[in-house]
């Protein structure tokens, strides 16, 4: 009798890193949520750049180059710049809002996040949040932190991710595990600009396409109105 070999989950995608690492353990929240469809759209795009799946086309705009990804995730996004090319905050409309649940069911699966059943007031059912087992989340804040504080040269995942994080405009919400100094204010910025470090100079593509949309999503939380 023959054993089939048991079926190897694929690594996670740069959106569910992002959501992990917003999601607060002490309060079962996510950090950001009023304006957390931009920033998870801006994750999608930033991992089809790095998978060499986008380019950067006329006017600023960005299209979709090479085959389509695999994953379910970012598929959508790719079709939609297959199309033609579009400005990166039309994109960013047209994917970001649908994305949040299904990012969030993956974290479960794999544990990260758990889901607990608990009553409000005795009467309604309702799910709380909880970190889950699997200590990812640690192992991503560790990442950033070594990016933003102790002056290492990240990986280009780290880096887009770290900038995502500046972008999102939360990283002060990370003052006990990054300290909101000067300094790290500094080198936020310089990664959201693409400036990655000497080692990442041949990935200059797609350093210009990852700083193009995390430009557009600093820009697109900038300018949304205040009653949000």
């Amino acid at each position: 009798m023959t054993t089939a070999p048991s079926e190897r989950p694929d690594p996670p995608t740069l959106v569910e890193d992002l959501l992990l690492l917003l999601f607060q353990p002490a309060s079962g929240t996510v950090a950001g949520e009023n304006t957390l469809f931009y920033v998870l759209g801006g994750a999608v795009l930033a991992d089809l750049a790095l998978g060499d799946h986008l380019t950067t086309a006329a006017r600023g705009r960005i299209s979709a180059i090479g085959r389509p990804p695999t994953d379910g995730l970012l598929r959508p996004a790719w079709d939609y710049l297959a199309e033609k090319p579009r400005g990166v905050q039309t994109v960013l409309a047209a994917i970001g809002p649908t994305l949040r649940e299904p990012v969030l069911q993956r974290l479960v699966a794999r544990g990260d996040i758990d889901r607990q059943p608990r009553k409000v007031l005795g009467l309604f059912r309702s799910t709380a949040l909880r970190e889950g087992r699997t200590e990812r989340r640690a192992r991503l804040l560790a990442d950033v932190r070594q990016a933003l504080v102790d002056g290492v040269q990240p990986t280009a995942r780290v880096a887009a991710l770290a900038a995502l994080l500046s972008a999102s405009g939360t990283l002060p919400q990370f003052h006990r595990e990054i300290p909101w100094t000067s300094s790290v204010i500094a080198r936020a910025k310089e990664l959201e600009r693409g400036d990655w470090g000497a080692e990442a100079a041949a990935q200059a593509v797609t350093r210009t396409v990852t700083a193009t949309v995390v430009n557009s999503v600093v820009v697109a939380i900038t300018v949304l109105p205040r009653s949000w």
